[in-house]
């Protein structure tokens, strides 16, 4: 096996889901959809409003949940406590094209919900790449159709 093939290990670290994400948008652009009310709505939750340090996500299947913001350092860091108390950071770098690369690390996911939450951020990504990127909402917004029927545009 070949150096790269051995590092080419797919979500191997168990606590640690990440991903990486590249956008045509820019940093700024990037940072304000994670890091405002209607950003975050226009691709992560039905709802998702910040009191101080703490987002009420609302999500199409009814599901609520309270996230601490732990960390927000414009326009590079936003981290947030998320479902089953994992930290949820998304990092931001300038790609050198007026795009940006965005880096998610989920640490601390529940061993029985990793699988789950692995395909989870994927969704979640890339409808925040299409909200960005190209101003469209993949989402169906529709409670019959959620991820727990098995739709993966929740």
């Amino acid at each position: 096996m070949s150096e790269r093939e051995s590092n080419m290990a797919f979500q191997d670290d168990p606590n640690m889901i990440r991903w990486r994400l590249h956008l045509q948008s820019t940093i700024d652009e990037v940072y304000r959809a994670l890091s405002t009310d209607a950003g975050r709505a226009s691709f992560w939750a039905e709802t998702a409003v910040q009191t101080e340090n703490i987002i009420h996500f609302t999500f199409p299947n009814g599901f609520s949940w309270d996230a601490q913001i732990l960390q927000a350092d414009p326009p590079h860091r936003f981290a947030v406590q998320y479902i089953g108390n994992s930290v949820a950071t998304f990092m931001l770098e300038e790609d050198g094209q007026d795009g940006t690369d965005l880096t998610l690390t989920d640490e601390g996911v529940p061993a029985q919900h990793r699988t789950e939450v692995i395909a989870g951020w994927v969704s979640v990504l890339l409808a925040l790449k299409t909200a960005v990127d190209f101003n469209v909402d993949l989402r169906t917004h529709d409670p019959e159709r959620t991820w727990d029927q098995g739709y993966v545009e929740n």
